[in-house]
């Protein structure tokens, strides 16, 4: 059994490799350029929108973790099951759930999804809510005191610790029984984003001051820095209400055996990333 890791240099495709890792299962982590990676994970150059440019690699690949919304996902599909893969596990959205097609984000998901559905191979979607690594988002902010201009700061959210999805992505890329499943996956706890800055400063130690912004301000923010059909999309998800990451399942605990992990335990984890 060997898996190929897509986006290994990302925040969850990295907690994927590393789980992987540490389960002694045998990777390969597709990535544009070297990097080190630890042992038992071996380097695939490529470019995920150019599945020719990694084809040789697929040769003894069991399975794939893959990325949502890259060009060419029929070719490298095809090229996978020729190659003699069996199981691809996506990484999706929650944005899929009670959303359609005229929503940006959730339009890229939603065919990745299909995609594979029609592919013929074994599928497993993974829904998380909002990555509790996008606090990092705040660096830039950090650099230039203690204040932090936080978005729809009355929306409470379960943020899921990236290692928890690579947790359940490891046991769904290895064991059977998860065929043919969509895991919605949530944080333990939700949370308004005045309490997660205060959860990072205490991590950090800084005494740290959310800045709440009205609807009209966050999507400024927003279109500030991204294209308007995503900045749209964002709005929709958490200004109008069109996606609910404020309910907490057990999921995480069901697939893995062990609770999700706190916004503590992250911003523990990664407060030197803050400096």
């Amino acid at each position: 059994m060997t898996i190929l890791v897509t986006g290994a240099s990302g925040n969850a495709g990295g907690a994927v490799v590393r789980a992987l890792a540490a389960s002694g299962v045998p990777g390969k982590a597709l990535l544009r350029r070297e990097r080190e990676l630890p042992p038992g994970i071996d380097l695939l150059q490529g470019d995920l929108n150019q599945p020719q440019t990694f084809a040789d690699g697929l040769s003894g690949v069991s399975a794939i973790f893959l990325l949502s919304g890259y060009a060419g996902l029929d070719e490298l599909l095809a090229m996978a099951k020729a190659a003699g893969v069996t199981r691809i596990v996506v990484l999706s959205s929650s944005s899929v759930v009670g959303s359609t097609t005229d929503n940006a984000i959730a339009a890229y998901h939603l065919a990745t999804e299909q995609a594979v559905r029609d592919s013929g191979l074994e599928w497993i979607f993974l829904r998380p809510n909002t990555f509790m690594s996008n606090a990092l988002r705040w660096r830039d902010q950090l650099a230039t005191g203690d204040e932090i201009r936080v978005q729809y700061p009355g929306v409470p959210i379960s943020t899921i610790h990236p290692d928890d999805i690579a947790d359940v992505a490891v046991r769904a890329l290895t064991e059977p029984g998860h065929a043919g499943t969509a895991y919605r996956l949530t944080g333990p706890v939700a949370l308004r984003p005045a309490e997660q800055v205060e959860i990072v400063g205490q991590a950090i130690g800084r005494p740290l001051r959310a800045i709440e912004l009205s609807r009209e301000q966050s999507h400024a923010e927003l279109l500030a820095a991204m294209p308007a059909a995503y900045a749209d999309a964002i709005d929709s998800f958490f200004g109008a209400g069109v996606v609910d990451e404020t309910t907490v399942n057990d999921v995480v605990e069901q697939v893995t055996g062990h609770p999700a992990r706190t916004l503590q335990q992250w911003a523990t984890e990664n407060a030197a990333r803050f400096s």
